[in-house]
């Protein structure tokens, strides 16, 4: 915060400090030698709950009237103060995350909600290193890790300050606050396995009782030290110690400690703390033990190490070279200045008021429905429709699912997640749908890349022509040409039986072998017949990849289809929301849940495969980049499965283009399932558990691990509908099962 004071103004908001006075005030108090100023609310001791946060917004009403600026940026360190800023024009929202809040002791209960609003807020997100990073980067877009930085010229000072004579007792020391992430059992084995060893523990004692720390003549508590008297700590220091606890409030911590002690040269010892392996396992002078017997020859060989700086600190210096706040607030400034433009670009009607949560009254809701996909989206519609009270929350930071689309910097309209193309044969799912959007009338085609040629898919007469050379007069010549090429296959159950039992070994290697392989990282001999079954070979000249009697894009694309679709009072919508950290139980009766089934019983009996894509979206300075939407590459030599050129889908008139490149991969977001006997039979046991819930109902594809198209996927979610309907009417219990 100094780093950023030199550019601007900083208040650093600290927790309220209860007073005898009748009326809360602020006291401003000035760190030394920064031009950041500590801002410290005093409010009447007896207030608590809504009326002393009450106060606080007041309060920080004051000191934005007192100190006009054009809209301040909200830095937030704890989601805890969110309530009292929620209101606040902010030129950005900043949220800090350096720990994970509910893991500590006596943590508000609270604190989880507040959190997901917060996210839901915030224009850009920092976290303290890497392990909480991963646990929280799925909940928004724009987050970054940064682990601890050092300034290193401050504990360098150490090593020139005189340290204890080589013949004196040993010292081995901590810093820090001694909370319930010390592991205290350790330093007590510690402390009696070498009574010859004196150890340190430097810093105020929180959150636990004083009389729980062990106690022993070499073991000394010399109480709180201020940042400046650390150096000349660590220089009476042979080794410094970092004795975490391996718990849950240590999980995702990334102590600045590490840095900090090596800079002032002195040897550490931790547990093993998941960033402390992940950054510094490596580096000489730092060693890892998990138990106390492990920790203590761990100890004696730093101190072993101590005793030669010259051989391992010039590696430590050029790793610390690389770690400096001086590059972290470079970093971290860009990034604000990145999310204040951009958030000055929005339109006024985006931020959204807090939300409301009744916590000890009534369920506020009837229905949770976790996904905002085409499952979860319709039933959401369906359900509010019929007088339900509809919360709906997906962990992205929109809605619409796989089909979201969106402009991207050229004002090209693309599909984030791939193209998607809506078909049926359903009348009903049409008319549903066509409730919420007008259409623009499409029909798909896609063509393979075979060599030099650009050939129809699926294989017609035209294909059949081009790559052959023939001249294939009607339909009952190409339908002998395919028949002379057929393998019959006596019993067709995999993709390839499919495939080679109607036109042949040739055909089959051309555009299916390595096409699927690369789809589903298996051999077609390896997939079920359905994969392949759904794509029909013909004898005509027919060259659209659909024949349904339905084939539409949404006029205004499909973000703005979900949008009308869930533009309804009973509904509730929470983008950047992980059900997980909802309490399902006190938010609404039951449970609609659209992910994957085996993530919701905590992949008990192992994962279900899925296959995941990845995209690479470019813009080219051209009107056009191929003559259809879709190229597919069959051929295992190119990386990608196939190129989409998304101004083809929409209609969309402009003079750059926009494309994708799509590849395939077994790791990533879930987006189809793996159809295999083996899955499916892994998939029965999740239902299995399904079928015991109660109160949650399992929909879509992820849901139900079946691969289904885009209509199939609103059929079922009508169809449950129905069945939840009717249930209710009779009034049975027995509704788990609807969406079979």
């Amino acid at each position: 915060m100094r780093r950023f004071a030199r550019n601007g103004r900083v208040f650093f908001w600290e927790e309220h400090i209860p007073t005898d006075h009748h009326l809360p005030y602020l006291e401003f108090h000035a760190f030394d030698n920064t031009d950041v100023v500590a801002v410290r609310p005093r409010v009447p001791k007896d207030w608590q709950g809504e009326r002393l946060e009450a106060a606080l917004s007041r309060l920080l009403d004051q000191l934005i009237a007192l100190h006009p600026a054009d809209r301040p940026i909200l830095w937030f360190y704890t989601p805890m103060m969110y309530p009292i800023a929620w209101h606040v024009e902010a030129a950005a929202v900043v949220y800090d995350c350096m720990d994970e809040l509910s893991a500590f002791r006596f943590a508000p209960p609270e604190v989880h909600e507040r959190e997901n609003l917060l996210i839901q807020r915030a224009d850009v997100v920092f976290t303290g290193g890497h392990s909480i990073y991963e646990a929280k980067r799925h909940r928004h877009d724009n987050i970054h890790p940064f682990p601890s930085s050092v300034d290193v010229a401050h504990f360098a000072t150490a090593r020139d300050l005189q340290s204890s004579p080589a013949d004196q007792t040993r010292t081995l020391g901590y810093y820090g606050v001694i909370d319930e992430r010390i592991d205290l059992g350790l330093i007590a084995k510690i402390a009696a396995a070498r009574p010859d060893w004196t150890i340190v523990m430097v810093g105020p004692v929180a959150k636990i009782d004083p009389a729980t720390l062990p106690q022993a003549g070499n073991i000394r508590y010399p109480g709180r030290k201020d940042y400046a008297e650390l150096p000349a700590c660590l220089a009476s220091w042979d080794v410094a110690l970092m004795p975490f606890a391996i718990n849950e409030t240590t999980r995702f911590i990334s102590p600045t400690k590490t840095p900090e002690y090596l800079a002032a040269g002195r040897p550490v010892v931790s547990t093993p703390v998941p960033d402390v392996v992940r950054h510094y396992g490596d580096v000489e002078g730092v060693f890892v033990a998990s138990d106390a017997a492990a920790f203590v020859a761990a100890c004696e060989r730093a101190l072993d190490l101590s005793r030669d700086r010259v051989a391992w600190l010039p590696a430590v210096d050029a790793l610390l070279a690389r770690t400096s706040w001086d590059e972290t607030f470079l970093q971290m400034s860009s990034l604000v200045d990145e999310a204040v433009s951009r958030k000055s670009k929005r339109p006024p009607s985006e931020p959204a008021s807090p939300a409301i949560f009744r916590p000890g009254g009534a369920v506020p809701y009837d229905y949770l429905i976790v996904g905002a996909g085409f499952a979860g989206s319709v039933l959401a519609e369906r359900l509010a429709a019929s007088g339900k009270r509809i919360f709906l929350c997906d962990r992205r930071p929109h809605i619409a699912g796989n089909t979201f689309d969106m402009h991207n910097e050229a004002g090209i309209l693309i599909h984030k997640y791939g193209p998607h193309i809506f078909h049926t044969n359903s009348e009903e799912i049409f008319a549903y749908l066509s409730r919420f959007t007008r259409w623009r009338p499409y029909e798909h085609r896609v063509l393979a890349a075979v060599g030099d040629k650009r050939l129809p898919i699926p294989i017609n007469r035209t294909t059949l022509e081009e790559l052959y050379g023939v001249d294939l007069k009607d339909e009952a010549a190409a339908a002998v040409f395919l028949a002379a090429r057929a393998e019959p296959v006596a019993d067709i159950r995999t993709s390839r039986d499919v495939v080679v039992s109607q036109v042949g070994t040739d055909l089959y290697r051309t555009f299916f072998e390595g096409y699927t392989r690369k789809q589903w990282g298996l051999d077609p001999s390896d997939l079920h017949k359905s994969v392949t079954a759904r794509i029909p070979t013909r004898t005509s000249t027919d060259d659209r990849y659909f024949l349904d009697t339905y084939q539409a894009m949404p006029a205004e694309g499909f973000t703005k289809l979900f949008e009308n679709m869930l533009d309804h009072q009973n509904i509730r919508i929470e983008t950047r929301v992980d059900h997980r950290e909802l309490d399902g139980e006190r938010l609404a009766r039951r449970t609609i849940f659209t992910g994957p089934i085996d993530a919701y019983f905590d992949r008990r009996f192992g994962p279900l495969p899925y296959r995941s894509l990845e995209f690479r979206h470019e813009t080219l300075d051209r009107e056009q980049f191929q003559p259809v939407a879709v190229v597919n590459y069959p051929s295992q030599d190119v990386p990608y499965t196939r190129i989409t050129e998304y101004k083809h889908l929409t209609g969309q008139i402009h003079p750059r283009t926009s494309i994708s490149y799509e590849f395939s991969s077994a790791e990533g977001e879930p987006y189809y399932p793996v159809p295999r006997p083996e899955n499916q039979a892994l998939y029965k046991q999740y239902e299995a558990l399904a079928r015991a819930q109660d109160d949650v109902i399992f929909v879509g594809r992820l849901g139900t691990y079946k691969y289904y198209n885009m209509d199939q996927v609103v059929g079922q979610a009508l169809a449950t509908f129905r069945r939840l309907e009717k249930a209710d009417t009779a009034s049975t219990g027995n509704w788990t099962a609807a969406a079979e």
